[in-house]
């Protein structure tokens, strides 16, 4: 037996790398391939959601905008064009869940800076505040890469619209016209402007998950 494999010992390599590299082969070829659901309006919680897109079931994407950012430059969605990116709502004077949202944030423009192809996007919900002065103060103070990370501000009745409407991350608060109850939501945009996944910002284990999910979403871009 032993001179068996002693003469043999060749063959019996190259026929066991053969045989893992074609295990190998099928295993790539039956695996599922991971892809990110596309979220429309009436899949996501309808307190976040206009009353006037509750039934909406498909073809929903990201409505254009113009809105200024922390340098006075105007922002527009071609900015975002052939982009992934991950958009939120904030104002700089919040003392609760911003300041953990703004650190996580902080944390993906660290993880992406060699990343051209993923940018970020904040909307300040108290834009009567948060002018560009004040928005490029908040910039300088969080260490903000303007290449990569805008902190967008403007018209109130528009970030109200994207927040409702678009992104569908921010709760009405009926007391007043256009006022926002913003939430710990990190959306995720793919190129074609839609919405590929939800994230609590707060949440580390989530930010870990927003980075697994743009892999995902630039591999299938790639494909």
């Amino acid at each position: 037996m032993l001179q068996f494999f002693s003469k043999y010992k060749f063959f019996l390599v190259v026929l066991l790398v053969l045989s893992v590299i074609i295990i190998s082969i099928i295993y790539s070829i039956l695996k599922p391939k991971e892809i990110l659901p596309v979220f429309q309006p009436a899949e996501v919680n309808a307190e976040l959601v206009d009353s006037t897109l509750h039934y909406k079931k498909k073809y929903h994407t990201i409505a254009p905008f113009s809105l200024k950012n922390q340098n006075g430059e105007l922002i527009t969605e071609a900015y975002y064009e052939d982009k992934i990116y991950v958009a939120d709502f904030f104002f700089t004077t919040c003392q609760t869940i911003c300041p953990v949202m703004t650190d996580h944030m902080v944390q993906l423009q660290q993880e992406l800076k060699e990343d051209a192809e993923v940018l970020l996007l904040s909307h300040t919900v108290m834009p009567e505040v948060d002018t560009i002065a004040q928005l490029k103060k908040y910039a300088l103070e969080k260490g903000v890469n303007d290449a990569q990370w805008n902190l967008v501000t403007g018209d109130k009745k528009q970030i109200y619209n994207l927040a409702r409407k678009s992104y569908l991350a921010a709760k009405d608060a009926p007391y007043s016209p256009y006022e926002l109850i913003h939430t710990e939501n990190f959306v995720l945009v793919d190129k074609k402007k839609r919405i590929r996944g939800f994230y609590d910002g707060t949440k580390t284990e989530d930010i870990d998950r927003l980075l697994h999910d743009i892999e995902v979403l630039k591999n299938e871009n790639s494909n």
